[in-house]
């Protein structure tokens, strides 16, 4: 059975992106955050991969707990 994710911050981190592929760590033990660092195994957790096609600016969930992963759609507000 998976941990729950750690919560890293209750708000999204912006930034800007260049094309390329990522991996958003779901676990939020990550010390690079959004992006993994190997910091999962163990956990039952795995990384999101994401491809970015152009140059945007990504809203990326820190609170872990999105339902679109790995984008912020605002679960963090009702988050105790």
């Amino acid at each position: 059975m998976a941990e729950e994710p750690k919560i890293v911050d209750k708000n999204p981190l912006v930034q800007e992106m260049e094309p390329g592929e990522y991996w958003w760590c779901a676990c939020g033990r990550s010390s690079g955050q959004p992006f993994c660092d190997g910091s999962h195994k163990g956990t039952g957790i795995e990384p999101v991969q994401v491809k970015i096609d152009q140059k945007k600016r990504v809203p990326w969930c820190q609170c872990k707990h999105t339902k679109t992963p790995p984008f912020c759609d605002g679960t963090h507000a009702d988050l105790p």
